[in-house]
Formats: structure tokens, sequence, C-alpha cells
């Protein structure tokens, strides 16, 4: 042994290879933590005074390779001075460039995920081999910043700058035969051949008929493109990336900018400059917000962890009603390799659900995604079905039917007299009280709610409601159901509405005061829009569908009169009342036809202006700030309300269901961290001057305390990450 740490150890191969191997002690993944840098420092000064080692192999002992450095450790450095901030990088530069200046030559072998600084390791490196199933990459623009550890240094002088810039701003894991065929590793080779292949290519510059001291200088020079291909090349890529990234994300440009101010510099200087770079782009807001829903996001994978003990095993599941929701639950479930039973009362709602699978399996092989045998293997998982013969053996059961409460009841009456004991049933409302559907139940503590989001394979959340009488077995069986099938499951209690939905129609509540007030909708959509949003609320309401719009509304009114009521509900009442129900009959804020490739392109009705203009009794004018403040405020005050309700446990969970089941703007980190951003005393003191419009502005007494005690959500209320 050579070197032996808890990260890190190196031992000889053979009598003139040695192998470094990561393998972080008590952990599944290896991570770049501050103990593994340190290791990996010293394991390099050993390394480099061993004299009877010719060649080193980077090795991982674990199914990745490394996925990246430790955010939870380093997230502190993002708040101190930036120069701290550069010295710290440089200090990991300092033992990569090490690793790369080994007088042996080195071969990083990929067996699993190198992403980020495990990436990072392996461009420091001669020589990359990966196996074909592996896949390797730079995310760090998914966090707000860019790779900091010698990634824009060496990937351009590398793969060459267009494809650098494509894989850096893109911030997307590459598959092996990308990887190599931009370059960006060596070989790629079959897992068992790996360890084999890392050493005949050792060998083969051992013995000199590979010149790898020729291949590391590449590394160690300027960019190699002349001024004119340089301006060129990085001009064209900004108007790119500039266009897709936005103004709200700037760390993608930062990234260019980063990667032409050293394209003329050698490897040591050229690091620096990347430095100095990253710490200005880490202490952004944009990268504190984004750090933060990465370790919300991991938080939310450890609550998942932790309830899996008390969950039972799901092998087979059931979806009753086969429409477009039950045919997207029905294909996420067997794409993810749980066989479903697809149940209906008729054979053309079964088509219908089968139409709606087939179609997102078509377009995954048009986009080169799938191949037809992999979605017959999918489709063979959805067994249609007319008779409840066909469920008794499932595990978990969605309802999945129309949104009523009288038949959603019946359905789940009847189904509770088929499947076994032991089964889960869940339901897939919107709306619609837990407590009481559980009503028609006689085991009520076998059922929850289980809130898809349409469209169903791209939405990433899922409700799972908890009743008065739900069992903790089941709300954990349901959470390991949808994690299973690829979704992201968030726990909440029973109210009207839930949580996403309690707290998306105070935001529609006020876009309809401004329509009241002689607001432009278009105006609002294309500000909302420029604010952040995917989508402005008027074509949000389209998609969602204003019939479903109106039927929600009239929940929430009746569930929280007291500030719901009336509020903002004319131009939906007026909407449904002249059927313009949106995209699902081509008829609502917006007009929409179908384009060549068959997607909906929405056109404005001027004659719908007009409607909308007999709503207005006093026309005011107000700037665009206010119209924001009109937007935002109610939706992130009910937020407030369910937090201090224990409707939702935590403020990450919150957020968390905010970006991931309705787009709330990432960058600002989530309803209560834009809050917290802003203060709490001055967003209190915006909703008071808009409390004499409606009660939907009255801020709720636990957050005026906060606000007065100068607290933030995430200072109080945030669960150790």
């Amino acid at each position: 042994m050579i070197y032996a740490g808890k990260a890190i150890h190196v031992q000889m191969h053979d009598h003139q290879l040695a192998k470094l191997t990561f393998d972080l002690k008590d952990q599944s993944v290896n991570k770049l933590n501050a103990a593994t840098l340190v290791e990996l420092q010293q394991a390099i000064s050993v390394l480099t005074d061993a004299s009877s080692v010719k060649g080193l192999m980077l090795t991982s002992a674990k199914s990745s390779f490394i996925v990246g450095a430790d955010i939870t450790e380093f997230l502190h450095f993002f708040n101190t001075e930036e120069q701290e901030l550069i010295d710290a990088n440089m200090q990991v530069n300092a033992t990569f460039s090490a690793l790369e200046d080994l007088p042996i030559p080195t071969v990083s072998l990929i067996n699993g995920l190198a992403l980020g600084g495990g990436f990072e390791v392996c461009l420091s490196t001669d020589y990359r081999i990966m196996v074909s199933d592996a896949k390797v990459g730079l995310p760090e623009v998914k966090l707000g910043i860019f790779p900091g550890w010698g990634g824009t240094v060496r990937l351009p002088r590398l793969i060459g700058l267009d494809n650098a810039i494509e894989w850096i701003c893109g911030g997307q894991e590459k598959k092996s035969a990308m990887a190599l065929k931009d370059g960006a590793v060596d070989a790629v080779v079959a897992v068992d051949e790996l360890l084999e292949a890392g050493a005949h290519l050792l060998n083969q510059c051992i013995a000199g008929d590979l010149d790898y001291k020729t291949k590391r200088a590449v590394k160690m020079a300027k960019l190699s493109l002349g001024p004119m291909e340089q301006m060129m090349a990085f001009e064209t890529a900004k108007g790119f990336v500039a266009a897709k990234a936005g103004p709200h994300y700037p760390s993608p440009m930062a990234a260019i900018k980063t990667i032409q101010k050293h394209a003329g510099m050698s490897r040591d200087k050229a690091l620096a400059a990347e430095a100095k770079g990253f710490a200005k782009m880490a202490q952004t807001p944009v990268a504190a917000n984004l750090v933060g829903i990465f370790l919300a996001d991991q938080y939310l994978k450890r609550t998942v962890k932790d309830l899996a003990p008390k969950a039972a095993k799901v092998e087979q599941v059931a979806v009753l009603g086969a429409g477009i929701m039950g045919g997207g639950i029905a294909y996420q479930s067997a794409f993810k390799g749980v066989p479903i039973v697809m149940k209906d009362i008729t054979e053309a709602a079964i088509q219908l659900g089968l139409d709606e699978a087939t179609d997102i399996l078509q377009k995954h092989i048009s986009r080169g995604q799938m191949k037809p045998a992999q979605m017959a293997k999918v489709l063979n998982n959805i067994r249609p079905t007319l008779n409840y013969a066909d469920v008794t053996q499932v595990d978990l059961v969605v309802e999945a039917v129309v949104e009523n409460p009288k038949v959603k009841g019946m359905v789940l009456s009847e189904v509770e007299g088929h499947v076994k004991d032991s089964a889960v049933i869940t339901s897939n409302t919107s709306t619609i009280s837990i407590d009481l559907l559980a009503q028609s139940l006689k085991h009520p503590n076998r059922f929850c709610g289980m809130h898809f989001f349409n469209p169903v394979h791209k939405m990433p959340l899922v409700e799972v409601i908890r009743g008065t009488k739900t069992s903790d077995e089941t709300i954990a069986t349901t959470v390991a159901y949808a994690n299973a099938i690829g979704k992201k499951p968030i726990v909440v209690n029973d109210c009207p509405g839930f949580f996403v939905n309690r707290v998306l129609f105070p935001y529609f509540g006020g876009f309809g005061i401004l329509l009241e007030q002689g607001i432009d909708f278009v105006h609002i959509d294309k500000l909302m829009e420029r604010f952040g949003w995917p989508m402005g609320p008027a074509y949000l309401l389209d998609v969602v569908g204003i019939d479903t719009a109106h039927h929600c509304q009239a929940v929430m009114a009746e569930g929280f009169p007291d500030r719901m009521a009336g509020q903002g509900e004319a131009a939906v009442d007026l909407m449904f009342k002249e059927q313009r129900y949106g995209q699902k009959n081509k008829l609502g804020f917006y007009t929409y036809e179908k384009d060549k490739k068959g997607r909906l392109q929405k056109h404005l009705d001027e004659s719908l202006s007009a409607k909308l203009a007999g709503l207005c009794t006093n026309a005011v004018t107000l700037s665009d700030e206010q119209i924001i403040d009109y937007m935002m405020i109610p939706l992130c005050l009910e937020v407030a309300r369910c937090l201090e309700e224990n409707i939702i446990a935590t403020p990450a969970e919150a957020d968390l269901a905010l970006i991931y089941g309705i787009g709330f703007p990432p960058f600002l980190g989530g309803a209560l961290k834009y809050m917290d951003t802003i203060s709490l005393q001055t967003f209190c003191e915006k909703a008071d001057v808009l409390a004499s419009v409606s009660p939907l502005y009255l801020v709720p007494a636990q957050m005026r305390t906060m606000a007065a005690q100068g607290e933030t959500f995430y200072g109080k209320l945030q669960p150790a990450n």
C-alpha cells in the first residue's frame, strides 16, 4: 500500500502501475469533500516521490466515479470574502495541477457518474476511459455558478471551444457516445474491461507508443484559435446562450466571458482568472437561491428515504379512469417499470388512455430517445381492462375519475370491495377533501390523496395528501411508489386545494382583481413572464382549463370565504359562461391553432378585450412593480399561512412544491425565500398598501410577528439540511 486514507487509497496494480482508488468511507457515493481533497493532495505528493511508479490509474470502488463536490461543506464559502473563495479554489487547483504535472502518464477509469468537480479531476489526467453506461458532465450552471476547478480551462483546450461552451453552458450529463465523439474521453469499454484497458493504455505510454506529454501540453497552452476565429466563436456563442439562458440566469454568460478572458493565457494564469470569475458568480443571489433549491431537494430525498422502512412493497398498480390524466399516470408507471392495470367503464375511454401513453412514447421515438422495442415493452406494462376482477391483486390504486365527490366516492367504495386488504387506495384529486372522500371507505386508514400534475410525464411534483385517519404506512407506501416512478413526492395535510392549488388561486385572484381594474391581460402575461414565470396567468389558466379553474375557485371560496370568496372571480366566471375553456377547446383568453409540428400556438382574440372591459368599473393606472405586487403578494401570504397551519411541514418543501408544481421562478428560490430576500418587514409593508383592495392582501399574524422581530422563514423554520 502506497497511501491509505478514509476516502482514498493508492496501491500497486502490478510492478510499474499504481491505482489510486476513491472510496469515501461510510458513504454510498464518492464526493469531493474537504477531507477527500486533503487526502488527494497527500496521495499525489507521495506518488511524486515514488520512483517505482511508472503510470497511474484513477479508479472508484463505488458504482459511481465522483458525483461532484460536497455542496453542503463548501456552501459557507459563498458567504465569505471574495478573496477567501478565490484562495480556496486555487488550493484545489494546485492539487489538480499537481496530478496533471506528475512525471508519469495518468488515466481516469470512469465507471459511473463523473460530474462537476468529479469530472474536473478526470480532466486533470492525460487520458479518460469510460464504460458505456457512465455519464460525465459539468452541471454547475444549474446551481448558478460555473466550473471553478479547471473545467473552463481544460475542457475548451481538450474538445474545442464550441463543444466546451455547449457542455459548460448547457450543464447536461453526457453519455459515453457523445463524450467520445466530442473528444472528452479517449475510449469506451465494457465495465469488466475497464481496468485492463487502462493498464494497456499506460503501458503503451511507457513503451513510447503513445505520446502523453504532447497530449498534456495542449491543456497547458493557450487556446489554439486565432483572434478572428475566437471573436466569431465567442460572439456567436454569447448571442445563442443569452437568448436561451435569459436575463435571470447569468452564470452561462459569465462562463463564456471567463473562457474568453483566459483564452490567451497558459494554464496557471487561466486557472487564476477562472477562480476570480467563479468567486464573483458564487456570491450572487441567484447562486444562493439555486444552491438552496439543490439542498432542499437533498432534504426531500432524505425524507423519502426515512419513510422507506414503513412502506409496503408496490409491484403492481391500478389506475381507475383512463382519460388524459389516467393515461399519463399509466405511462409514467409503465415507463419506470411498475406494471399498471388501467381500468375504465368503456372501450372508448380505455382507448383514450392508451392513445395518451402511445403519443408520449412516439414523441420519444421521434426525438431519438427510445427504440420501438422499448416502446413495446412500456406498453406491455399497461394492462387495459373493463373489469374489477383484474385489479384484485394490485398493491396500490390511483383513482383518477372525474373531479366530482359523489362519483369519486362511488368508485372508491367499489374498488375497496375488490382489492386485497393490504392494498393502498389513493385519489388523484386536485381539490376535494381527503377526509370527505374517506367517508366512502370502510378502511380510511389505507387511503390518502395522490395529486399528480398535468402533463404527468413532464411535471415532477406529486402531492401526497394525509387525511385525518390516514396511517403512516399508507403515506410511506404512496411516497415510495411516487419516488419509484420518478416523481418528487411532498406530503401535505388535508385542506381545500391542499397546498399547491390553495396558494395558486390567490395568485389567480390577484390577476382577476387587476382585470377588474382595467389592466390588459396580455400586458400582465408578458410582465409576469419577464419576471420569471414560464407563462403568464392568462396563458396558465388556458392551460389549466377555465372550467377546471372555475370549479377550483368555487372550492377555494367555500373553504376560505373570508378572503377567497368573490376575490377576482368575475373574469373566470365570464370566461366559463362564454364556454371559453382554454386549450381544451382552443378558445380561452387566447385562441389556439396547431402548427405544422402539431403544437398549439396561441393567438389574440380582439373580441375578448371588449368583454373583459365590461368587468371594469373603476380603471386605474399601475406601474409594473405594482402589478407584480398584486400578483405575487396573495400567493406568498397564502404559503405563509399554510406553513403556519402545518399544511406543509417545512419552508424547503413549500418552496420545492411551488417550483416543481407550478413553475415558480427557481432563481428566486421559492415564495418563502423570495419574501426572506425582500425582508419580511418590507413585504408586510407592501401587502399593507393593498390591504384595502382585498382580504387576499392581509398579512397573517405569525408572519407579522416574525417581521417585527427581524426573523426569516429559513432562519427560524428551516430543518437542518
